[in-house]
């Protein structure tokens, strides 16, 4: 669990060097993955604690869009940052084209012809762009090339 370790690690850098902010982080990312061991009653794998943070950084995104829509722009700016620390343990983000390209993939593996195969399309992409890729955009993308 080396993802696990590098996050317990920066909790401990932060607390150390009095780091709120990445320490508050860190502390609701640990729990997250402890709930996630409690439910799973086993050690979370790498891909599972990606998903974890993957969920996390979408609770900010949606998050910054309510508070942006309620003019505070204070506290859209401090989501920002969370966004940013939790940004940090995930993979580099794919761009449109290789995802794209992951998915013409997907559709020529599973034989897919129309929009009545997207939930086909998404089940068998999903595990291979998790933590790489927003779901929305992706499911945006499939929707497109089924089209």
């Amino acid at each position: 669990m080396a993802l696990y370790d590098e996050i317990i690690a920066d909790f401990t850098k932060a607390m150390k060097e009095q780091d709120k902010l990445t320490l508050s982080v860190l502390r609701g990312l640990k729990t997250a993955v402890k709930n996630k061991q409690v439910e799973l009653r086993q050690e979370p794998s790498e891909d599972q604690i990606r998903g974890v943070i993957s969920s996390e950084i979408k609770k900010r995104k949606e998050a910054i869009e309510k508070y942006n829509e309620g003019s505070r722009p204070d506290l859209a700016e401090k989501e920002k940052s969370e966004m940013d620390i939790l940004t940090s343990y995930l993979p580099p983000q794919l761009s449109t084209e290789e995802i794209k390209e992951i998915l013409t993939q997907v559709i020529q593996e599973i034989s897919a012809n129309g929009p009545k195969d997207l939930g086909m399309v998404m089940k068998t992409a999903m595990p291979k762009l998790t933590g790489r890729a927003d779901g929305r955009e992706v499911n945006r993308l499939a929707r497109e090339l089924l089209s």
